[in-house]
């Protein structure tokens, strides 16, 4: 209670002369004179209170934060009853939109409007832990004679701010208030660890969100193959962007954001088709919901009639290769591409780890696409597949004479042939240690010198590396240089294989399939539900290199435009299909085969429309079906897409 008497003293001093006496915090402080320069009155005994409708409009807006605080509301009437408080949570304004906790609490504070619906911002009711967490962004505490307005004295409250955990921004404010009498030191860790409980859960539910919105978007891509899509969440932020739509993005990059933040994240569902038409007067608007609930949009930027698409990057190296050749629908390859895409717009050095055969060059041919040295070469080099002694005139180069045999004007080594662009080193994990160090060397200074040459070169490459050792353990072993690893793998980039992406095998095998069967000119084969299962229930040690193989196998020698089980190549030990118990042919299929089969049918067809720029004549002859029948096709597809995933 002496720190109570002396708080008010100092309250009535600053009230007297207006002047705080020294020792205060200086949030306090700062606080006590933003309250009077805003002229609220100590004698102001409550917040203002809003009608019902406002109340409800207030709480249909915070609907995602309540959804989130719920279980810790619903548990605040066990665990604050015996400690005589209630937990307050309020918008991002200070308007509070629920309170819980002990009943003769919650009761209590209607006397000040310490209730839903009151507003307890500074600019109303002066220094309170709610309005001050606000102002400052952080923890908070205002205890008994340290609020401004004078019978708000009697209590004591604990608040800190809750964040939207994908951008910072301040949604809110949980707080645990009490009469002053029953001070609990404890508050204000409680109150942070429930905002902490109520951020994580906004962070899933974003996720959750953003996933939905991404099969949306690859749902409706073989519609508008040759237009620009921005894929936005309710909050108006950018999940995706198709190529050339991230170029308008990277042109603007604030502006055109801070544009979609106020036409969708502002403004009602209602509105959002009527203001994106207003900024982009060629655009549509597809609504993304979950449950009924409008949780984003595709906004489509079609290209006025005549006018040409916008030129792509240009490739040095296999033109078009970017991450939309990166098939597979499933969480861990989605969250493998969307690290990808974010590191491939530096130039940071990565280290892409997965087993044999996921696919890291791909990855790393489209993370080469999407960043800085787009235009540059891409010179890849196998550390492990060429001799010892051949490793280093390879990647550094070498003078005229330098050896017997040697080229009689000297030759560039990798290292001068990526300038400019990109150096790939595959099995980076084989390179002997010696010629690390010069590596290491080469990668600090950016300049090579060649074998026999004393003069060095400049040199501008960025390193993108593969393995699919454990380079951490090689270095405990002694086998790899510590700072060289930690020069290669400023980031990191883990491949998942197959048997981690099951749901990605029958997309890959179509495509695969309709790719062999065009470089033989015949039409992509049909696959039997039966043969889908088997290989999806393989685990694939090669992964996607030995599912191709095998793959381009059974076209080579197939018979008919069907595959099925006895196509198999017999060297593949794939064993019955699941749940049989005699050969392939009598298997009873799983309750998802047909589900398989359909999403497979899907893959294939989406993959000819795109593949033929979205000409369906000539993709209806390419899968040997009628017209009409792939127009009924793709509307089915349109109808129901993301079941089928």
């Amino acid at each position: 209670m002496n720190r109570q008497r002396e708080m008010r003293h100092a309250w009535e001093a600053f009230l007297g002369k207006g002047e705080a006496p020294p020792g205060l915090p200086s949030a306090l402080v700062a606080s006590w004179m933003r309250s009077r320069a805003l002229g609220v009155s100590t004698s102001r005994r409550e917040a203002p209170i809003s009608t019902e409708p406002e109340i409800y409009r207030r709480r249909s807006i915070s609907k995602a934060l309540l959804s989130a605080a719920r279980p810790a509301l619903n548990r605040s009437g066990l665990f604050l009853a015996e400690a005589s408080s209630m937990m307050i949570l309020t918008d991002a304004s200070g308007f509070i939109v629920e309170t819980a906790g002990d009943p003769r609490i919650v009761d209590n504070g209607r006397r000040n409007h310490l209730e839903t619906g009151g507003r307890w911002d500074e600019a109303v009711i002066g220094t309170n832990a709610i309005g001050t967490a606000l102002v400052d962004g952080k923890p908070t505490e205002i205890r008994g004679a340290a609020h401004f307005c004078e019978d708000v004295q009697r209590w004591t409250c604990a608040a800190t701010p809750v964040r939207h955990p994908l951008d910072g921004e301040i949604l809110g404010v949980v707080d645990i208030s009490g009469p002053v009498a029953h001070f609990n030191p404890q508050s204000l860790a409680l109150a942070m660890s429930i905002g902490q409980e109520i951020e994580a859960t906004l962070g899933q539910a974003a996720r959750t969100e953003h996933e939905l919105l991404l099969r949306g978007f690859v749902s409706k891509r073989s519609i508008w193959l040759s237009e620009d899509i921005l894929v936005i969440d309710k909050r108006g932020f950018v999940v995706h962007a198709a190529e050339g739509a991230r170029r308008r993005l990277d042109a603007d990059p604030d502006g055109l954001k801070r544009e979609l933040r106020q036409i969708i994240g502002s403004t009602a569902r209602d509105d959002w088709e009527e203001n994106c038409r207003r900024r982009f007067p060629n655009a549509s608007v597809e609504i993304v919901q979950n449950e009924g609930d409008a949780i984003g949009c595709l906004i489509v930027l079609h290209r006025p009639r005549g006018r040409p698409a916008a030129p792509q990057p240009k490739e040095t190296v296999e033109p078009g290769l970017g991450f939309d050749s990166i098939l597979g629908g499933s969480t861990a390859i989605a969250e493998a591409r969307t690290r990808a895409r974010k590191l491939g717009a530096n130039s940071l050095p990565i280290l892409i780890e997965g087993e044999t055969g996921v696919g890291k060059e791909l990855f790393a041919r489209a993370i080469k696409s999407a960043g800085p040295a787009a235009d540059g070469p891409f010179v890849p080099l196998n550390c492990g597949g060429m001799p010892r002694d051949l490793i280093a005139s390879e990647l550094f180069g070498y003078a005229k004479g330098a050896f017997t045999g040697a080229d009689a004007n000297g030759r560039a080594g990798r290292i001068e042939q990526a300038d400019g662009g990109v150096l790939c080193l595959d099995e980076i994990g084989e390179m002997p240690l010696d010629l690390q160090s010069y590596l290491l060397r080469v990668l600090e200074d950016g300049i090579v010198y060649r074998i026999g040459e004393a003069v060095g070169r400049r040199v501008d490459i960025r390193i993108l590396s593969m393995t699919n050792r454990d380079l951490g353990a090689e270095v405990e072993a002694g086998r790899f240089r510590r700072d060289l690893y930690y020069r290669i793998a400023a980031a990191r980039l883990r491949i998942p294989p197959l048997r981690e992406r099951r749901e990605d095998i029958a997309t890959l095998a179509l495509s695969f399939a309709a790719k062999a069967a065009g470089r033989l000119g015949r039409p992509a084969p049909d696959f039997a539900p039966a043969l889908l299962e088997r290989l999806t229930a393989h685990d694939w040690p090669g992964n996607a290199r030995e599912l191709r193989n095998v793959v381009d196998a059974m076209v080579a020698l197939a018979e008919t435009d069907r595959l099925e089980c006895a196509d198999l190549p017999p060297e593949l030990a794939l064993g019955p299909a699941p749940g049989t118990q005699s050969t392939p042919r009598a298997a009873a299929p799983r309750p998802a085969a047909k589900a398989d089969l359909r999403a497979a049918e899907r893959a294939a067809i989406l993959a000819q429309v795109e593949a033929c720029g979205g000409n369906l004549t000539e993709a209806a002859k390419r899968l040997g079906i009628a017209r009409s029948t792939l127009y009924l096709k793709l509307a089915e597809y349109r109808a129901a897409p993301s079941s089928e995933r």
